[in-house]
């Protein structure tokens, strides 16, 4: 992997990016905060590990820029910021994980290969489309042409999960496990109940259905 280093202390930088090294990858080792921005912003890498005390521009300042830009790229802090609420202050700016100095290496090495393992995330979109359909998630609005559609929060989150997957079929499991943190079968129609309620505010009063059935599977938004 490419891995970038932000951190200060000589001793510690040299330590993990030569640990890191040895364990094949590629790491750049950067001393400064602001320098470390550039180079996490302008080039890509796989893992970023920043130290939360740096000159010139803090850590949680790195990580809260990066994710305002879109950027992200896994963090784990690694820091002597040790306190409950200095972690929470990490992961609330954006870090997916936190290690606190003193550490050892072999935990430093487990935690950059658990982030490694996680699925990449895809850049937020403010806005999904489907048609004539338009869902802003900002302003929580959705509307059909010129129509604004008025859903409960249960409805926004369904018609959200479909547009995200857009003309790929969800099964009954995969929607009761994302939008009602489902997973077992309750033995309930509550996913018939709400697509025929989402159905009748999006598509009936419309010529052109969005929300298909897929028989024996499940359902899906079809459209460009």
């Amino acid at each position: 992997m490419k891995i970038l280093v932000i951190e200060d202390d000589k001793t510690t930088g040299d330590y993990v990016a030569h640990g890191l090294r040895e364990e094949g990858h590629t790491v750049d080792l950067v001393e400064n905060g602001r320098d470390g921005l550039i180079r996490a912003s302008t080039a890509d890498f796989d893992i970023l590990v920043i130290d939360r005390m740096l000159p010139d521009l803090d850590g949680l300042s790195i990580v809260k820029t990066l994710r305002g830009a879109k950027n992200l790229t896994p963090v784990l802090f690694l820091t002597s910021l040790g306190g409950v609420d200095d972690r929470i202050d990490g992961l609330n700016a954006g870090a997916d994980d936190y290690l606190i100095k003193p550490f050892a290496f072999g935990e430093l090495s487990a935690r950059v290969a658990a982030l490694a393992r996680r699925p990449k995330m895809a850049a937020q979109e403010d806005t999904l489309y489907a048609g004539d359909l338009t869902m802003d998630l900002i302003r929580r609005k959705v509307t059909r042409g010129d129509v604004e559609i008025d859903l409960l929060p249960r409805e926004f989150a369904l018609l959200e999960h479909l547009l995200r997957r857009k003309n790929r079929v969800q099964t009954r499991t995969m929607l009761l496990e994302s939008v009602w943190d489902i997973s077992f079968d309750p033995q309930t129609n509550v996913v018939e109940t709400h697509i025929s309620r989402l159905r009748a505010k999006v598509d009936k009063p419309f010529d052109t259905e969005l929300i298909k059935t897929v028989r024996g599977a499940g359902y899906r938004i079809e459209a460009p």
